[in-house]
């Protein structure tokens, strides 16, 4: 029997912050023990832990029976949210500590769009400790060997932090806005962009202090040039793209979903990719062929 309910939010305390997570596991027998799967969401207005909800349902839904973890990252959902701006290895220092303490077993990280770098520096910190990696829709090949000037992301971090940023996240945080900018740059089709996804980012976007999160992923602290460290990864790694994939920023605008496939196939050392019906949310606007091709990959490790 499968258990497609999570159990009760719980909690681990991580440098002092308080932080939270769920579990999903099916019943087994003993010694039954499949490689978990540890869910990284994305950053954005109203964004948490609550984006994989479609996805975990979906896993069991299709007869998988490996365990998800599922937590919320520093300054999301229901873990602590300090004032203070959170870069990729921060999250990272984080899941290493969620691993190692939580989980406490390998684990095969599945990642969406440009939490990319944060799976990347946890190859790094404790490689022994990641089976694999699945690449939900990550960034243009352009973002991920272009850093972001040091002095732009200073201006744009303390001009979020001033009382514009304030005034920005509680226009951003509309219902009005969410709806928009989630069929202008996310899904495919609008249809898609439902009631369901709409609450979960207004539930998540009422508390103001999420805007320290989603102003340091607006300050583009996650731009790094990654190409050595990706040349670096030996762990089995799936890229998923949506037919329809596009970017947000300005220098990955140009770069095609085949062309931006082709450009991780080329600078893996260990990698396959596909490409799936949707656009920039994978897991949510096409659950059934994320899980799919995710089931496939997860049987080969």
């Amino acid at each position: 029997m499968i258990s497609t309910q999570p159990q009760l939010t719980q909690f681990y305390t991580w440098k002092n912050y308080r932080c939270a997570y769920e579990i999903r596991q099916p019943d087994r027998t003993p010694g039954d023990r499949q490689i978990p799967l540890l869910l990284i969401h994305p950053i954005g207005v109203g964004l948490s832990r609550q984006f994989w909800q479609r996805f975990c349902l979906t896993w069991y839904r299709e007869g998988n029976q490996n365990s998800l973890y599922n937590p919320d990252l520093l300054g999301c959902g229901e873990s602590e949210m300090p004032g203070v701006a959170c870069y990729p290895e921060d999250w990272a220092n984080q899941m290493q500590y969620f691993i190692e303490n939580i989980v406490r077993q390998p684990v095969i990280i599945v990642v969406q769009g440009a939490l990319f770098p944060v799976a990347i520096y946890c190859t790094q910190k404790c490689p022994e400790l990641i089976k694999g990696l699945v690449l939900a829709g990550p960034p243009a090949w352009t973002l991920m060997k272009t850093p972001a000037s040091l002095q732009q992301q200073k201006i744009i971090w303390n001009l979020l932090a001033s009382p514009l940023g304030w005034g920005f996240f509680r226009y951003a945080r509309r219902r009005q806005f969410l709806q928009s900018f989630s069929v202008r740059q996310l899904f495919d089709r609008t249809e898609d962009v439902d009631e369901e996804w709409l609450e979960t980012l207004k539930i998540g976007a009422d508390k103001m202090a999420s805007r320290h999160a989603v102003f340091s992923f607006l300050a583009g602290f996650w731009r790094e040039d990654f190409q050595e460290a990706i040349a670096a990864i030996s762990q089995p790694t799936l890229a998923i793209f949506g037919n329809k994939a596009s970017s947000i920023s300005r220098p990955g605008k140009t770069e095609t979903p085949d062309r931006r496939l082709e450009s991780y196939l080329e600078h893996f050392p260990n990698i396959q990719g596909c490409k799936i019906a949707g656009r920039n949310v994978l897991p949510y606007e096409s659950p059934q062929e994320f899980v799919r091709v995710v089931s496939e990959f997860v049987k080969t490790l």
